[in-house]
């Protein structure tokens, strides 16, 4: 027979909330990364407009100005608004899984992804020929001056594939962006 002092009080459970270091970790790389981008962007239209390509490191990198209308490797040229919408729903899952973060690796990748997405995304806003319609501003381009051996990219380009490239080695290596890791069962 049970009675009200055989069992302990329910004590309601405190919220789970992400380690404040992961997700300011997400947003410290995020900020850093669009920062770099802007700035980097804004030299580049101000230095390169109207110029022929300045060659650096002995034709191992040259700078172009190149308006995308279109995704990497110059991808879905008509179709800018849909990137830009697809760049607004890639933030905002970022932004919703960051509550669930408790990975350093993941907090970095994410934070590059973020950056980089937010960077290209604030061209295709702001710049002409108008929202959701603007051309981002390409202007790194390897061993060739017109993109002709690699495509003409940006910092947030680099961000992005940097962080997805990150991204995937953490799910190779079995660890979720949650702080878990998938154990191997072994088959009997």
């Amino acid at each position: 027979m049970s009675t009200e002092h055989d069992t302990e009080p329910s004590v309601p459970e405190a919220p789970a909330t992400p380690p404040p270091r992961r997700v300011v970790l997400l947003a410290v790389v995020a900020v850093l990364v669009l920062a770099a981008d802007v700035s980097s962007k804004i030299a580049a239209v101000a230095a390169l407009e109207g110029r022929e390509p300045v060659e650096l490191l002995g034709g191992v990198l040259y700078l172009p100005l190149i308006r995308n209308p279109g995704a990497a490797f110059g991808l879905a040229e008509g179709a800018t608004a849909v990137l830009a919408l697809i760049a607004l729903g890639v933030v905002a899952f970022i932004i919703w899984i960051a509550r669930k973060l408790r990975s350093v690796g993941w907090a970095v990748g994410l934070g590059l992804v973020l950056g980089g997405a937010m960077g290209n995304l604030g061209d295709r806003i702001f710049r002409a020929p108008g929202p959701l319609r603007g051309h981002v501003v390409d202007f790194l381009s390897l061993f060739d001056p017109y993109g002709r051996v690699w495509p003409v990219f940006n910092l947030a380009d680099s961000a992005i594939c940097v962080g997805g490239a990150l991204i995937v080695l953490m799910a190779l290596l079995q660890r979720d962006y949650d702080g878990t890791r998938a154990v191997k069962k072994d088959k009997k």
